[in-house]
């Protein structure tokens, strides 16, 4: 009977059964009679034996020729070994290459230390790092958890265009592309769009890539992002701040009980993780701007939060802080003003802690008719490209709020990571557009 192909994550249900593991050379060490080949597969990492007397000559020299990053077809019997990777070896008896590296040529990423813009620059093949793919498998489980939040509470996934005619968070922050004989550019948000579909499905999610053209170098920025964005009809500011800390605090919980094994790898403390329940604090911008300049800040009201204002104040809580009622004239045309402070908007940023800054962004949207058409003016928009828009303050218009959360932001907090870059497979920065 032909030996059956398992993953290494599924070897401790085949103990004592030959197997067969795809995947590739990680590591091999050498002890006189005795190979300990390491072998990945995409789900894990387990350790051979090779025992020069128990396998044909050729086998041995096979396994002893082999480079980092060949890739293998092995056979052998797991077997528990709590002193192993993963609890478990697998005795080998028979290796097939499928390629082997050259030796003339080796695989560039050795396990001395690179540049980061060595690794940068072969981003396709630093994935293959232990560090790496526990990000991934992080990055996965942020995303699942995300689909099944909004899916489980009757949520719609509505698609909305990456191709769009104007701008929906700022004008200066456009990527213009040729769309046949017109200008188009690349989505800001799906937000607008979303406001269209919450009008016909009632909640309503969309969930791709946007498009900043900021040249801004920092640690939290990327050019391409994806992002998560809910719209609830006949919703309030206060409806969107429970959704996203009850968003929030689901996501970390699944990736608690689902990705231990990489947050380990990443060293992460979990322990600051674990802490992160609803309810999260709540300080309107006023409260803030105090604390801030108590705090040696030299914000004044009316200006937006940099960097070191978010950190400053995320410090101040062990788990997200909810942001609300910022200055109207730092939030997009679009928000709904606060009716007994009109100077205030009806907005919610929520700041993670630890000094990531804001993974979530939103609020209540405009709904009366004449004042968003006065704001569309005010912002020097092309009335002709938001007459869909207006369109729906025409017919059924009713309260309604949304946000937006970055999936790349919620990584780096929740993996620890110091720069944005990693949580994404392939970023896309101000001086970097390759791999």
């Amino acid at each position: 009977m032909e030996a059956a192909v398992v993953e290494i994550r599924d070897i401790a249900g085949h103990a004592g059964q030959e197997v067969v593991i795809q995947g590739w050379l990680y590591n091999l060490r050498e002890s006189g009679k005795l190979l300990f080949p390491l072998f990945r597969d995409g789900t894990g990492v387990i350790q051979g034996v090779v025992v020069k007397a128990a396998v044909p000559p050729e086998v041995f020299e096979r396994v002893k020729g082999l480079t980092q990053e060949s890739s293998v077809r092995v056979t052998g019997k797991p077997r528990a070994d709590q002193r192993a990777p993963g609890g478990f070896e697998l005795d080998v008896s028979e290796v097939e290459v499928i390629q082997r590296v050259p030796p003339e040529h080796p695989y560039p990423i050795t396990p001395k230390e690179h540049g980061v813009e060595f690794l940068m620059d072969h981003r396709h093949l630093w994935l293959r790092s232990a560090r790496q793919r526990a990000i991934l498998g992080v990055r996965h489980e942020i995303i699942k958890a995300t689909r099944d939040f909004f899916d489980n509470r009757g949520f719609t996934l509505v698609d909305t265009p990456i191709f769009t005619p104007a701008a929906c968070e700022g004008t200066t922050t456009l990527f213009e592309v040729g769309y046949f004989d017109e200008k188009a550019y690349l989505t800001q948000s799906g937000q607008l769009y979303n406001e269209a579909a919450a009008m016909a499905v009632g909640k309503t999610y969309c969930f791709g890539p946007t498009f900043r053209a900021e040249k801004s170098k920092t640690r939290r920025h990327l050019t391409e992002f994806w992002m998560v964005e809910p719209e609830v009809a006949f919703a309030h500011l206060d409806d969107v701040c429970k959704l996203a800390e009850e968003l929030v605090a689901s996501i970390v919980e699944k990736v608690l009980e689902k990705r231990r094994p990489e947050l380990k790898v990443l060293e992460r403390d979990v322990a600051k993780l674990e802490s992160v329940k609803v309810p999260f604090a709540r300080l309107r911008y006023d409260d803030a701007v105090k604390i801030l300049q108590e705090k040696g800040s030299e914000i004044q009201w009316g200006g937006d939060f940099g960097a070191t204002d978010e950190t400053i104040l995320s410090e101040q809580f062990d788990r997200p802080v909810l942001v609300t009622h910022y200055p109207a004239q730092v939030k997009a045309f679009y928000m709904a003003t606060d009716p007994e402070r009109p100077e205030l908007a009806l907005c919610v940023d929520m700041l993670a802690p630890e000094g990531y800054g804001e993974i979530v962004g939103g609020g209540e949207r405009l709904a009366d008719y004449d004042e968003l058409l006065r704001r569309v003016h005010h912002e020097g928009l092309p009335q002709e490209s938001f007459e869909w828009y207006l369109d729906l303050r025409r017919y059924g218009n009713v309260p309604h709020a949304g946000f937006g959360m970055g999936i790349e932001r919620a990584v780096a907090w929740i993996c620890g990571l110091d720069h944005v870059r990693e949580t994404i497979p392939f970023p896309r920065m101000l001086y970097r557009l390759k791999p």
